[in-house]
């Protein structure tokens, strides 16, 4: 180029290359074709599995779906559930009072059941964090206090109804809540008791967690039910529902502990050094920079352990309680119905399932939200 010449506006502009349009097949319908080629038949193993699992889902998932939904008798009466095909759903709307509320009175199911309502809906909104602030824990309290006179009664007129009656689905999230909101603070106070350099703290941190943890929760639970009132006082007792309690508590707070151990351990040391530098105390680092992080790093043990706990409340049974897979059990007494107890399992299952799932989900986003700050 001469210097007389200028220099074209456009001289250094590139024109776009074919690479980046879309390769050819894999637009729209395509592309889940062109990802099936890929993932699923790009080798002679693949291809043999994934026919297998087709094969597989052909076999059992109509023959699912026809018994489950298509051939089902959803009302009706033994005799006619008898001669379906299919499930008898017809079982869950006859029986699910007592499914879902267990031995209290029937007449007042619909305590329970507003107890259960607002319970949920304080989790609903507990679970989102724009509402995590200081009214938030009066409300809680305010609930609590409205679910005990529903459930125990005695006042405004509400029938007294004893704890021994208590059962069902409220059981089970009475105790499975209960038992985490308790254990994790209990927990977090283990685990820095274990870490701490007091020898005497560290020795009783360690044996409480090492003795509860090689025990069963039954067996915990025997202790609790069976044993403890052996050392109380002659004509003091204590309530079987709170002797339950207690045991649950007890034992999720010990494996609690040893998840937040391992958050307080992948903290790096610098962090440590830091707060030292900067001249914060020991409460201090350990609340306003220790723990934020240890916990958010354990969030997916934590919530393993908060799923287990909801899923061994069913072990108070052997202590008189009826929770609700006990309340299941029991709504097959009935030996008309007793043959169909395939639907009444699945129905308790799917209660636990739909439990477990959103616990699992909600730690997933909370685990989303608190890392956003931390990604690069």
């Amino acid at each position: 180029m001469r210097n007389d010449e200028q220099p074209s506006a456009t001289a250094d502009v590139e024109e776009p290359s074919a690479a980046v349009y879309p390769p050819p097949g894999e637009a729209g319908p395509m592309r889940l074709m062109g990802w099936a080629r890929r993932r699923l038949f790009n080798t002679p193993t693949n291809v043999a599995l994934t026919l297998l699992c087709l094969w597989f889902l052909w076999e059992t998932v109509p023959p699912l779906l026809a018994w489950a939904l298509f051939n089902a008798q959803w009302t009706g009466t033994p005799a006619t559930c008898r001669e379906a095909t299919g499930a008898c759903w017809a079982l869950v709307g006859e029986k699910h009072r007592l499914m879902l509320f267990g031995l209290y009175p029937y007449d007042e199911h619909w305590r329970p059941l507003i107890a259960t309502l607002l319970l949920l809906g304080m989790l609903g909104v507990s679970s989102q964090r724009r509402f995590w602030r200081r009214g938030l824990a009066l409300a809680w309290v305010a609930a609590v206090a409205v679910m005990a006179v529903l459930m125990w009664g005695g006042v405004l007129g509400l029938r007294p109804v004893d704890t021994t009656l208590w059962g069902g689905l409220p059981l089970t999230l009475l105790l499975a809540l209960a038992g985490i909101a308790v254990a994790f603070p209990l927990s977090i106070v283990l685990a820095l008791g274990r870490r701490s350099d007091l020898p005497v703290v560290r020795a009783v941190c360690v044996g409480y967690i090492e003795l509860i943890r090689g025990v069963p929760l039954v067996s915990v639970l025997f202790m609790a039910s069976v044993m403890f009132p052996l050392f109380m006082p002659e004509g003091v007792t204590v309530d079987k529902l709170l002797r339950a309690q207690i045991g649950i508590i007890l034992f999720t707070a010990a494996y609690l502990a040893e998840a937040v151990r391992g958050g307080l351990q992948a903290i790096p040391r610098g962090q440590y050094e830091a707060a030292d530098a900067m001249g914060l105390g020991y409460w201090q680092k350990t609340v306003l920079i220790v723990l934020p992080q240890a916990l958010r790093i354990v969030i997916p043990p934590m919530v393993n352990q908060f799923i287990s706990t909801f899923k061994d409340t069913s072990l108070v049974t052997i202590v008189g309680l009826f929770d609700l897979l006990t309340s299941v059990k029991a709504s097959l007494a009935d030996p008309e119905w007793r043959p169909f107890f395939i639907e009444a399992y699945v129905f308790a299952a799917l209660i636990y399932w739909c439990f477990c799932f959103l616990m699992s989900r909600y730690s997933q986003r909370l685990e989303e939200d608190l890392m956003a700050g931390t990604r690069r």
